[in-house]
């Protein structure tokens, strides 16, 4: 039983997953015909929470808030699927204790494999 009041509309789910992540070209809401574009998923990241709505993950360079990232995790099971998504930034924080950003982003397209 909980003893305080969720304020958020999905929970949180802790995940340790390593992810790729890169920057495609798109326009200003992160839309557009380049959703069909392959962008290329050269940075490494890990995956540190999932909601129905955003993430939030450990990067080693800083990511610009406010830009729009195309990001792939692949489970290391079989029975959950890939997700595959163009998010948007909207927090970037430098880790206090160790090298690497925080960043929050929000789900803005599920992307087809």
């Amino acid at each position: 039983m909980r003893n305080y009041d969720e304020k958020r509309d999905f929970v949180r789910v802790a995940v340790d997953s390593p992810i790729s992540y890169g920057y495609p070209e798109c326009n200003e809401d992160g839309a557009g015909d380049d959703l069909a574009v392959e962008t290329l998923l050269d940075q490494k990241a890990l995956l540190k929470n999932l909601s129905g709505r955003g993430l939030m993950f450990v990067a080693e360079n800083e990511v610009t808030k406010d830009s729009f990232i195309d990001l792939k995790v692949v489970p290391s099971n079989d029975i959950t699927q890939p997700l595959h998504a163009r998010v948007k930034v909207v927090r970037v924080m430098k880790q206090r204790h160790a090298d690497g950003y925080e960043v929050g982003a929000v789900i803005q397209h599920m992307l087809d494999d």
